[in-house]
């Protein structure tokens, strides 16, 4: 017997949808038996360099943090940044 499936909520921001899908199993919104992979050709990189200059003793306790988390200082830079401006 096939699952009825619910629908998927309209959400109002990419935040609230990532906190949706953090406490909810997605079976029971999508029937991944019908799902192909996406091909995206024309995707092109949506960052942007910048240059940053911090005091070596911030950069070495960032550099510290990161080793303890076991990601690339800059990824947890990345998502330091992110957090603190989606509090705001």
């Amino acid at each position: 017997m096939k699952k009825k499936l619910k629908p998927v909520p309209k959400f109002r921001s990419e935040a609230e949808e990532r906190r949706f899908w953090e406490t909810h199993d997605t079976t029971d919104y999508v029937d991944w038996s019908k799902a192909r992979r996406a091909q995206l050709p024309n995707l092109k990189l949506s960052t942007t360099a910048i240059s940053l200059r911090l005091p070596q003793g911030l950069l070495d306790r960032i550099k510290i943090a990161a080793n303890k988390r076991d990601v690339p200082y800059q990824s947890l830079i990345k998502v330091w940044l992110t957090e603190k401006v989606d509090a705001d």
